[in-house]
């Protein structure tokens, strides 16, 4: 049972550079009460685990093989008694038996408004890319739980932005980055915060 001194402890997954790591890391740097107790990456390279390192924030390197027996990991992130685990420009899709050890207790990012433009294959550039040929009039970022399928599990927020005729997809992605950088740390916050 937690007691009301514990911080809170977050684990977030990132495969790239890491632009809404540092903003969430920046969110909640000065607070007591939550604590960045993990960074999962699945690119030792990655810049991501470079600004984890700078900023001492303990780094796990998740490989094929956790993908195809997750136990280990799964024992490591219940050991470290991980509250929430956010999804923070991570591309591989979550094994079940993780799923299933943090129910409601995983975030994903996605950047579109789902349901659309969800689903294998659609991250990053592509999502972008999509809605652009589409000819959308708007975009926007979705914030859900994580099931078994990708991209259908329980929205808790999105946010909306325009699409213009002459917008090329980097365009839109920063577009898009403004809205996670916005409102990510805010969300995580509030759903931390009713978590007991």
């Amino acid at each position: 049972m937690r007691t009301s001194t514990q911080a809170k402890k977050l684990a977030l997954f990132a495969s790239g550079a890491g632009s809404n790591v540092r903003r969430i890391h920046e969110h909640f740097q000065e607070r007591k009460d939550v604590n960045i107790a993990l960074l999962v990456s699945n690119k030792p390279g990655a810049p991501v685990v470079t600004f984890a390192g700078e900023q001492h924030i303990p780094v796990r390197i998740m490989t094929r093989d956790d993908l195809l027996n997750p136990q280990v990991l799964v024992q490591e992130l219940l050991d470290s008694g991980i509250d929430l685990i956010v999804l923070a420009g991570f591309l591989w899709k979550i094994p079940h038996l993780l799923i299933q050890a943090f129910p409601d207790r995983i975030m994903n990012l996605h950047p579109a408004l789902l349901p659309r433009y969800g689903g294998k294959g659609m991250y990053g550039m592509r999502v972008h890319e999509a809605i652009l040929q589409a000819k959308e009039k708007e975009s926007g970022i979705t914030i859900h739980l994580v099931n078994e399928e990708y991209d259908e599990g329980r929205i808790l927020f999105q946010a909306r932005c325009p699409v213009h005729a002459e917008d090329r997809p980097e365009d839109l992605a920063e577009r898009i980055h403004q809205l996670e950088h916005q409102h990510l740390p805010f969300i995580i916050d509030l759903y931390l915060s009713n978590i007991s």
